[in-house]
């Protein structure tokens, strides 16, 4: 089985810091995906939306601490692995009493970051059934130069757009700053099936299939009242998805 690969948030409010912190998970093979946040509260809404695996988070921040924000996410379902990440030793028994899965110094050194992603990967392994795959229930999208948060299944059908991806939904559509492979990943668990390589489709939705005389497939969406073709190389996988011969 392929090993999943760990989606982390940098929680920091210097840039600096973020930035080297970054560049130090990118080059472990681990970690698939990295995220930033400069403060608690836009790490909060980056949590809900994206629902990463692992936070590495400062403790002196302005406004909400790291301390804070770590008491806040122990109310989630299924919180993230927290790995503090601070130049102050004096928190550390507070940190592993809200089950921190490891306290490091910084600056910090890739051997010691690598010790860390050890025991974040030893904490998942042990609480993800079966794929590990964590359902997204909503999505970070933005229209018109403002940030929004939507359900997925208000979600129809997804088209790539280069490096960003285009969402439809029957109230009107969204720009996503993640390509559509990586929307695939983490959609798949929620009812969403890729059918050519530049759409999704909300299995949901999908009300008709058309198929040409040639062969060629297309769903029908009665929501947004669009077809979406369906490439040859995926259509054996999505008839059997839809049940159809």
């Amino acid at each position: 089985m392929t090993q999943q690969l760990l989606s982390a948030l940098i929680v920091d409010d210097e840039p600096p810091i973020r930035a080297e912190l970054r560049y130090l998970l990118e080059q472990d093979s681990r970690v698939g995906t990295v995220s930033e946040a400069g403060n608690g509260t836009e790490a909060v809404e980056r949590i809900l939306a994206d629902r990463p695996d692992a936070i590495f988070l400062d403790i002196q921040m302005p406004g909400m601490s790291g301390i804070k924000l770590a008491e806040t996410l122990k109310n989630l379902k299924t919180p993230p692995a927290v790995v503090f990440v601070t130049a102050f030793s004096e928190h550390a028994a507070t940190a592993f009493e809200l089950d921190a899965v490891d306290y490091v110094m910084k600056p910090v050194e890739t051997n010691r970051l690598s010790k860390a992603l050890d025991k974040i990967t030893a904490k998942l392994s042990s609480g993800r059934p079966g794929t590990g795959v964590e359902r997204t229930h909503r999505l970070a999208v933005e229209r018109g130069g403002s940030r929004a948060f939507i359900p997925v299944s208000d979600i129809c059908y997804i088209e790539a757009r280069a490096d960003y991806s285009q969402v439809i939904c029957p109230g009107g559509e969204y720009l996503v700053n993640e390509s559509i492979s990586e929307l695939e990943r983490r959609l798949t668990e929620d009812g969403f099936i890729r059918v050519h390589r530049s759409y999704i489709v909300n299995v949901d939705d999908v009300h008709d299939v058309e198929v040409s005389r040639g062969g060629l497939i297309e769903l029908r969406l009665d929501r947004v009242d669009a077809s979406v073709p369906v490439s040859r190389r995926r259509a054996t996988e999505v008839k059997g998805r839809l049940g159809i011969g």
